[in-house]
């Protein structure tokens, strides 16, 4: 069985008291039965104090991107070695909006996964198409082609050490999500690419759903088969409504 994961990505909001009343009120409401992992992805300068907040909760720490470098001069990066030192287990790679605002490439981002893997963080890989491609039938193409070139460099076994998140980019802080069949049907073309590798790990790779998951569509999206749970974007800064998402993830 696929254990159920909910992950929330801060993007760039917060303040520091921001960050100490969500997640006072995220542990607080957190349900003792949750059968999902979780953990949530704050701006990289208020990675270490929300870290601090986290410690002995059942809510991980993840970072929102990575440098593909290990060291070295490149001001304003932050390495999977950093990440690690400051308490991160998961990072964010290749999120629809490093590829189209900060133009990175698809060998870019899969260097970042190599980066984030070699370090023992769990690289969660985001991929999906816009809705251009969508419209002309070129979903399964631009999923092909982001996914192959981690596995072309990491592996199977490294990408089955991680995480995928499906974001159909249209589908973003739109208000607009796949429906579940569309949701599925994607998931499990992802499946099947990777099963083209290795069965077993594909078998066992947890694909999550990105794309304005809400409490009110959250149990819809993690009902089918391969959907394993969501990266939550704006719904993550709103704990009742992050708590209820992560108890449809059953």
């Amino acid at each position: 069985m696929r254990r159920p994961i909910v992950a929330g990505n801060w993007k760039m909001h917060g303040s520091r008291a921001e960050n100490a009343r969500l997640i006072e009120e995220l542990i607080g409401g957190y349900p003792a039965d949750a059968r999902a992992d979780c953990f949530v992805c704050p701006p990289s300068v208020y990675l270490q104090e929300v870290g601090r907040l986290l410690r002995d909760s059942p809510i991980g720490l993840g970072a929102q991107d990575t440098c593909a470098e290990t060291h070295g001069a490149f001001t304003g990066e932050v390495s999977a070695a950093m990440l690690k030192d400051v308490g991160c287990r998961y990072v964010l790679v290749g999120h629809s909006e490093r590829r189209l605002i900060y133009r990175e490439s698809d060998q870019l981002i899969a260097r970042k996964f190599a980066a984030a893997h070699a370090k023992g963080l769990v690289p969660v890989l985001c991929l999906g198409e816009q809705l251009a491609d969508r419209e002309a039938s070129r979903t399964e193409e631009v999923i092909s082609r982001q996914l192959d070139v981690v596995l072309e460099l990491c592996g199977a076994e490294a990408l089955g050490q991680g995480l995928v998140a499906y974001e159909p980019v249209w589908a973003i802080g739109t208000g607009r999500n796949a429906s579940p069949q569309q949701a599925q049907q994607a998931h499990a073309f992802i499946r099947a690419r990777i099963a083209g590798r290795d069965a077993r790990i594909a078998a066992a790779t947890r694909i999550l759903y990105g794309g304005s998951v809400k409490a009110g569509n959250a149990a819809e999206l993690f009902a089918m088969p391969d959907v394993d749970g969501g990266l939550i974007g704006g719904a993550s800064l709103k704990a009742d409504e992050f708590l209820a998402i992560l108890a449809a993830a059953r």
